[in-house]
């Protein structure tokens, strides 16, 4: 009778943060000041699935022209995901720049190791 193999699995590994550049970090910033990309953003956060420009003109009170300029700086930020479909874009948050800022903003407010 053979004995069975048990597969191990190794413990997930850690997931690495991304080190934002500095450029990149005040194009974040600057793209989050605008309260309509801000609205904007949170509107995508809270959909259960990718928001339609559709849906977000019906949300924002502003016109095609705008929202097609705050969703060009928003995904030049790094801080949505465009998707098209045939005529329909597609937007759902980029977690991982999300998790990188996070993790950048987070970093100043921690003591650097060898300086008073």
């Amino acid at each position: 009778m053979k004995a069975s193999a048990t597969k191990v699995l190794a413990p997930p590994q850690p997931t690495k943060t991304r080190r934002l550049s500095r450029a990149r970090r005040i194009a974040i910033l600057k793209a989050l000041a605008d309260p309509h990309r801000l609205e904007l953003l949170e509107r995508i956060a809270a959909s259960t699935c990718p928001l339609g420009c559709a849906e977000a003109l019906s949300i924002l009170p502003i016109s095609p022209a705008t929202l097609s300029h705050h969703i060009k700086e928003l995904e030049t930020a790094g801080l949505v995901r465009v998707e098209r479909k045939g005529k329909f874009i597609h937007l759902s948050l980029r977690s991982e720049v999300w998790s990188a800022l996070i993790a950048n903003l987070t970093a100043l407010g921690q003591p650097r190791s060898g300086r008073p």
